[in-house]
């Protein structure tokens, strides 16, 4: 494995950047080549960035000022463009048209949070409306709801992170951050901006370590109120199983489920398939992994997407021409490999794909013909495969559809608006797209998802909801 000549990236505490005596590698999942070596904390540095947070919190910053520094992030995640987009493909392996992507993405996500900065407000309550209201005046306050704990994954390093950052500041709560151990880059690049910004020292604190040692510290210390977590569903609800007396921000998994009726255009759908199933080598909670097509139109929607997905380029993340990079480490391909093998082995239709190409990287695979009960149908891959099932009817479809513990968001494509409205009623997720990819997400909607998938909804308004709580001011007169 190559090594890196750039100096140690630090951790930030208390608005000081520090070595801790201990350091681990980012390696880059394309050719395992050392990206960076990064500063690696233990509880302690934990416990300091709580005491940092608290501190800060001890004197409030106005809304119009968080706002402000909000203001400049954004401007600075714009001039720092590249740089951001290049240190997500190196990290994450994602293709740099992807990462520039989501470098974009992030920037919007900071416009926003700094506008809930701006609007957050309260209500006024009517109290006569009750005889002992009388002569009383009543309002309901926003106050921020204390420290807030932030724990980001790995496949959206930079724009998960500004998700979670991003809306604790516009919210008034300090933050400590510790991002995903195989992608903290981006995290840092993002939390040089927001001390770049003039954001005061402990409002941010960004811890990288084991999850064991930072999560039980977040976990334990009464002063964190919050605790936001976007990652796999038995790590978030053993989390917040584990945090009774917290609240518990959780946007986990999906297997996301896609329905083709015959009246649909088949091309736009199965563009829409091919696009959304394998962009960053599927490792989104909302990649689209399975497709249930009505029987009639099952055929023609496989002449339409099967060499859609043959063409897809897989390679270097950094070449401006891939489309497919890497999965995350070899543990996961081998494991997605695995899945697709079982499936071919019970009775699944390999379609394309299901090998590795000459980097080892796994080719966009489609499988035809997949029962529910197969891991890479009713489990999420997160990997570059989409299943593919016939179904009767739009009432065949939904079932399928809701035939898993997941719920995040799910998609239909038809021409008819009351079968349209009908399934957007009936399918068991947070989200439902109609003829638009099921992956489609615009930073500032509600996002998040009902069962195994999630418990609260992201997008800087939601987040902020869930950052403040209500405060009661009764006057008399």
């Amino acid at each position: 494995m190559a090594t890196t000549t750039e100096p140690v990236r630090k951790i930030l505490v208390g608005g000081e950047w520090y070595e801790t005596g201990e350091t681990i590698d980012v390696t880059s999942p394309f050719d395992g080549s050392v990206v960076a070596q990064v500063a690696y904390g233990g509880r302690a540095d934990a416990e300091r960035a709580v005491d940092a947070a608290a501190k800060a919190m001890e004197t409030p910053l106005p809304a119009h000022e968080r706002a402000m520094i909000l203001d400049r992030v954004a401007a600075l995640l714009r001039e720092r463009r590249d740089e951001l987009a290049r240190t997500i493909s190196q990290e994450a392996g994602k293709p740099i048209a992807t990462a520039q992507v989501e470098a974009d993405r992030a920037v919007q996500t900071i416009i926003f949070s700094a506008h809930e900065a701006r609007a957050l407000g309260g209500e006024l309550i009517g109290m006569d409306a009750h005889p002992a209201g009388v002569n009383h005046a009543g309002m309901v306050v926003r106050r921020p709801i204390g420290v807030v704990g932030a724990i980001s994954p790995f496949n959206f390093p930079l724009n998960l992170v500004a998700h979670k950052i991003g809306p604790a500041f516009a919210a008034g709560c300090a933050c400590v951050l510790k991002p995903a151990t195989a992608t903290p880059l981006s995290a840092l690049v993002l939390a040089q901006a927001f001390a770049d910004a003039g954001q005061p020292a402990g409002w941010l604190n960004v811890v990288v370590g084991k999850s064991s040692e930072i999560g039980d510290i977040l976990i334990e210390d009464p002063r964190v109120k919050l605790i936001t977590f976007t990652g796999s569903s038995d790590v978030g609800w053993k989390l917040r199983s584990r945090a009774s007396r917290k609240k518990v921000n959780l946007e986990l998994g999906n297997s996301t489920p896609l329905i083709v009726m015959a009246d649909a255009d088949i091309e736009k759908a199965a563009t829409a398939v091919a696009a959304n199933g394998y962009s960053f080598a599927g490792q989104s909670c909302i990649s689209i992994q399975r497709v249930y097509v009505e029987d009639s139109a099952y055929d023609r929607f496989v002449e339409a997407l099967r060499p859609k997905v043959q063409a897809l380029v897989t390679g270097d993340p950094l070449d401006e021409g891939t489309q497919v990079g890497p999965v995350i480490d070899d543990e996961n391909r081998d494991r997605i490999l695995a899945w697709v093998k079982e499936a071919v082995d019970g009775g699944a239709t390999l379609l394309a794909g299901g090998e590795t190409d000459e980097h080892g990287l796994i080719r966009p695979t489609l499988l035809g013909d997949v029962d529910l009960e197969m891991q890479v149908s009713c489990r999420e891959v997160f990997g570059p495969v989409v299943t593919l099932a016939r179904v009767a009817g739009i009432e065949e479809a939904v079932e399928k559809a809701n035939g898993t513990d997941y719920g995040l968001q799910a998609g239909v494509f038809t021409q008819d608006i009351s079968r349209a409205m009908w399934a957007a009623q009936q399918l068991d997720f947070g989200g439902v797209t109609v003829n638009e990819a099921p992956t489609w997400r615009a930073d500032h909607m509600p996002y998040g998802g009902v069962k195994e998938s999630g418990n609260t909804r992201e997008g800087p308004k939601y987040a902020v909801e869930e950052m403040t709580e209500p405060r009661l001011v009764v006057i008399g007169y």
